[in-house]
């Protein structure tokens, strides 16, 4: 009981954190959507912006090779912490600089792929970007590894709110100065870029800022390679290149293949991209309490593995892991009509992909609980085997249904990938390392959530938005209702409240 309630707090500052960075994102959403013009000038800028930012997701990927993976894994293991660091830090910071300069070289190509053959020097600085946050990878594995969440919280919070500031500069106070002043030099530079190109600052600035922010956890760093550990932390990291590209390939890929398969001129997809990128931004709100888990979760599940009742306390976590999902994605989806409101009306037409891809993330929660099984097990061939299967339905799925149907092909094609590596890591999980999963009580939760949201959507067709802000409240508070009483004896035994539930 004690692990699962340090693993509870720490959640919660993970939670704390993640959830504040992704509401400052939030944020930023309608900040940016409303501060671009409000015409399709303004879609294919947001559109830019979703395409680089999808080109960064995967290239982070590459940069960082499963190395915070590894660390977590050999850290457990009681492994000489210091040269664990200094190893995978130093080979980290090789790895980094060869790579940048190697993107660098070829930025016209990589420019041109994303559809930005006019400034390549965005590449130069999305490399910026990804060579901070891969740096700042390791230090912050090590606080998450020494069960310090206040500080990475703080850290990402600061990181974040810098963004968000320097956000409403750029595009508000920039966008003044430039009407002002039309001939000055600086007006004149900053009209002869894309504003989703002129984003890419903003986020360099917070990069680097958050890797300053570390330098508690790297300036004690002396550069050093332990080759027999490095082949050790390869050989366990390596998969994680083909798991974290696949994943970035379901999450992210279809921003950049929407232009490339869509029928109709690359302004036009890029419209699409922007009105598709605003809207995902609604969806991953049920993924601030996946991150949040992930972030306390990963190290939890390797120090708990050789604890006799490790099996029965990660069926406890799960289910309640599942719990949290139902009224993550309740939250959001009864009450769509109000979080529409996030973007300008000129982006509603986007609204209809969300609750897909929201249930898409419930698939994409459970997924990572079960494949902690695999990783346990030193297993991590398994999680790159249903990654891939995973990438080919959506890489089919895409570039067959995208000329048709557009985004809807990719909020499905999502679904349908995250639903298959949830099925698949469930079966070979508990091959290798069964647990076991209250699959009724799990199955009851889902049922009732589906449930609840077809009867909103049923109401929604003939209700005003009053009414179904009132109907979405009526039955999000039945599904409370319900875990409290089908919970009843383990709230029963928790401080403070159990008293009231007794």
């Amino acid at each position: 009981m004690s692990s699962l309630k340090n693993l509870a707090s720490q959640t919660l500052w993970y939670g704390f954190s993640n959830i504040a960075a992704r509401l400052i994102g939030y944020l930023q959403t309608p900040i940016i959507t409303y501060l671009l013009p409000d015409n399709s000038k303004g879609q294919q800028a947001y559109g830019d912006f979703s395409i680089l930012y999808a080109g960064i997701s995967l290239a982070n990927i590459l940069f960082t090779y499963g190395m915070e993976t590894a660390y977590f894994r050999f850290a457990a293991n009681k492994e000489n912490k210091e040269k664990l660091f200094r190893t995978g830090f130093s080979t980290l910071l090789v790895s980094t600089l060869c790579l940048s300069m190697l993107f660098i070289l070829f930025r016209q190509p990589i420019a041109n792929l994303l559809y930005q053959e006019n400034h390549p020097e965005y590449i130069i600085w999305a490399i910026m970007i990804i060579a901070f946050d891969t740096l700042s990878a390791l230090p912050f594995a090590k606080l998450r590894q020494e069960g310090r969440p206040r500080k990475y919280a703080a850290v990402k919070v600061s990181g974040i709110v810098l963004n968000l500031i320097l956000t409403i500069f750029l595009l508000y106070a920039g966008q003044n100065y430039v009407d002002a002043h039309p001939n000055a030099e600086w007006a004149i530079w900053y009209k002869s870029h894309s504003k989703g190109g002129l984003l890419l600052l903003p986020n360099m600035a917070q990069s680097l800022v958050t890797f300053l922010l570390l330098f508690g956890e790297w300036k004690s760093f002396r550069f050093g390679i332990d080759k027999e550990l490095l082949a050790r932390l390869w050989r366990f990291g390596s998969p994680m290149i083909i798991v974290g590209l696949g994943g970035m390939i379901n999450e992210t890929m279809d921003r950049i293949m929407i232009p490339m398969f869509y029928n109709g001129p690359e302004s036009a997809a890029k419209i699409l991209v922007g009105i598709y990128g605003a809207n995902y931004r609604i969806a991953i709100f049920i993924t601030l309490f996946i991150q949040a888990f992930k972030m306390s979760a990963e190290p939890f599940f390797f120090k708990q593995a050789s604890e006799k009742n490790a099996p029965d306390t990660y069926a406890v976590v799960m289910k309640w892991f599942v719990i949290t999902l139902c009224i993550a994605f309740l939250f959001t989806a009864l009450f769509l009509n109000i979080w529409r409101y996030l973007n300008p009306k000129t982006y509603w037409s986007g609204s209809d992909v969300v609750p897909i891809l929201l249930l898409a993330n419930v698939c994409l929660g459970i997924y990572y609980n079960l494949i902690a099984g695999l990783k346990i097990s030193d297993n991590m061939m398994k999680i790159t085997y249903i990654t891939l299967i995973g990438s080919a339905l959506t890489l089919f799925i895409n570039i067959n249904f995208i000329p048709q149907y557009g985004m809807m092909a990719c909020a499905w094609a999502t679904l349908i990938c995250y639903f298959t590596m949830m099925i698949l890591a469930y079966f070979w999980a508990q091959k290798y390392y069964p647990v076991p999963y209250p699959l009724a009580r799990i199955g009851i939760y889902l049922l009732v959530m589906l449930l609840l949201f077809a009867l909103q959507q049923l109401i929604s067709d003939y209700a005003s938005n009053m009414l179904q802000l009132f109907t979405g409240l009526l039955l999000f508070c039945s599904f409370i209702l319900l875990v409290l009483r089908l919970e009843k004896e383990q709230f029963a035994k928790l401080p403070y409240i159990g008293k009231w539930i007794r």
